[in-house]
């Protein structure tokens, strides 16, 4: 396979999971399916990315989202009880 198609393969990948995350996210619902809102909350996400307290942004949606990954890990997880 050359080297363009995997890059292509790669990046259509991850595409699908960052739509994935919106799904997952509920923000499609929430948003009834609106690209200007999405596109707007994306953007309003990278200003603050961005801005003087970017850092610390960065390490709160980071705990977040992980916490989100592990009570979902949880859930799905048969009992043992």
């Amino acid at each position: 396979m050359r080297e363009w198609q995997v890059k292509r393969r790669e990046r259509t990948r991850q595409l699908i999971e960052l739509g994935g995350l919106v799904a997952k996210a509920d923000l499609v619902e929430l948003t009834d399916d609106d690209r200007a809102a999405l596109y707007g909350a994306f953007l309003t996400v990278a200003a603050k990315l961005r801005g003087p307290d970017g850092a610390q942004a960065l390490v709160l949606f980071r705990r977040k989202g992980k916490r989100a990954f592990e009570a979902e890990l949880a859930k799905d997880k048969p009992s043992l009880g």
